[in-house]
């Protein structure tokens, strides 16, 4: 599943020490399950949400196999129950909200759609000291904000969602004309240059939690943080033009990714 994705989180790698990539293949599954209900397909909004409380019922109360290898996951490592439902509150938000008015709306979403898989890893890490999970919270989010970023053509076309926060796309000039025409104007640019060098910004505040890491994890983590600068790059050297081509990585970055992490 996380290799046929169109989306770029980079989990149970072969950086990862082999007896972790199961419990977070469960998770990755756990997520993209959830969230692709909220996102993919044709069902109306209710039905969506109605699927996304089974999700939360069946947490309580397992049936389906996905729902019993969390259970046992949860009970073997001790994890935090909470975080999964951070999760589908965050997807079953997707579903209904479609704007959002400040950064700081934003933010409290990306804590609950990115923060916790990154919380989640660290309890199965046994890293949980609340500086890696300050870092781990920066990396996660910034993560977030990168995949906005790069899907600003997609989220529009698809579901017609903005998450640009309102209040910035106003002060830059930038309405959704822009998103309608794809306008890569020199508004456009600006607003898009601000948000790429606030998420560099947050996505560097969190890098140590790679080093503070142990082995093949603390590689893992360091690569994931020079992937999303990555695509940072490729989006200021498009010249913030994300409407005719979506920033990604390719098969010649990795080798560079391995390098900057090691």
């Amino acid at each position: 599943m996380a290799v046929g994705h169109y989306e770029n989180f980079p989990v149970a790698s072969l950086l990862l020490p082999a007896p972790l990539r199961r419990p977070v293949e469960i998770i990755y599954r756990f997520a993209r399950s959830a969230d692709d209900i909220a996102d993919e397909g044709d069902d109306p909004a209710d039905v969506r949400l109605r699927k996304l409380a089974e999700f939360r019922r069946q947490l309580d109360a397992p049936v389906d196999p996905l729902f019993r290898d969390v259970a046992k996951l949860i009970a073997q490592q001790g994890l935090p129950l909470q975080l999964f439902a951070d999760l589908l509150d965050a997807f079953s938000q997707d579903v209904t909200k479609k704007r959002y008015e400040n950064f700081s709306t934003v933010l409290d979403y990306c804590r609950r759609s990115a923060n916790p898989v990154g919380r989640l890893l660290l309890h199965l890490f046994k890293q949980t000291t609340e500086s890696n999970l300050r870092r781990s919270d920066a990396i996660c989010t910034s993560l977030q904000l990168i995949n906005f970023w790069q899907d600003v053509e997609i989220d529009y076309t698809h579901d017609r969602r903005v998450y640009l926060p309102q209040d910035e796309m106003a002060r830059f000039g930038v309405g959704e004309r822009h998103l309608q025409e794809k306008l890569c104007d020199s508004a456009w640019q600006a607003l898009m240059r601000f948000q790429v060098e606030r998420t560099r910004a947050l996505m560097l505040s969190g890098k140590d939690l790679g080093k503070a890491l142990p082995g093949r994890i603390g590689l893992e983590i360091r690569t994931t943080v020079q992937g999303g600068l990555r695509i940072l790059e490729k989006i200021e050297r498009a010249g913030y033009d994300v409407f005719r081509r979506r920033p990604k990585l390719k098969a010649l970055d990795w080798p560079l990714l391995l390098l900057r992490a090691v």
